[in-house]
């Protein structure tokens, strides 16, 4: 046995220490692992949905493409659509625009407007945007229409981010 005595003193002091280094971990290990786990985790901001559009059925008429995925809150995952007015410019190029109008977030539909034929058309507060997404002057969208990344892969149109728009 030790002839080193520890006084209540000591042992007071040694019991409170260690049960304080236990809380102050107990408390702190959350906030560290809160601070760390998103560079943990998986980037999936740069993912490409597929949709069900073949890129050779494309025409320079806009057509409604809706497609699916998956989103995660939390622990619930659901299965969302989503819609983009997409269309083949002369040069080949995709272009893929979102359908919510940048006034108050209602939903654009081409050619519905019998007065301007040939453009995007809110029905909410008439807002108009031209073939290529952007806001026609005078009317309630004060910015052009988000567009979508797009790629193609084995004859599938596959949409990425949206983004704002360039013109206007």
């Amino acid at each position: 046995m030790s002839k080193h005595n520890v006084s209540r003193r000591q042992f007071l002091n040694y019991t409170l220490t260690g049960v304080g280094g236990f809380m102050a971990a107990g408390m702190l290990m959350p906030m560290v692992r809160f601070a760390i786990d998103p560079v943990l985790s998986a980037d999936k901001g740069g993912d490409y949905i597929a949709t069900k559009q073949k890129v050779s059925e494309l025409t320079t008429e806009p057509t409604r493409v809706d497609f699916s995925f998956k989103q995660v809150d939390g622990w619930y995952e659901s299965e969302e659509t989503n819609t983009a007015w997409v269309y083949k410019m002369e040069d080949g190029n995709i272009v893929a625009l979102s359908p919510i109008c940048k006034h108050l977030g209602c939903t654009v539909a081409w050619n519905t407007d019998k007065s301007n034929p040939n453009q995007f058309f809110c029905p909410c507060h008439y807002g108009r945007y031209t073939k290529d997404g952007v806001n026609v002057k005078g009317t309630p969208p004060v910015s052009p229409l988000d567009v979508y990344d797009t790629k193609e892969k084995d004859g599938i149109l596959y949409l990425g981010q949206l983004k704002p728009h360039g013109g206007a």
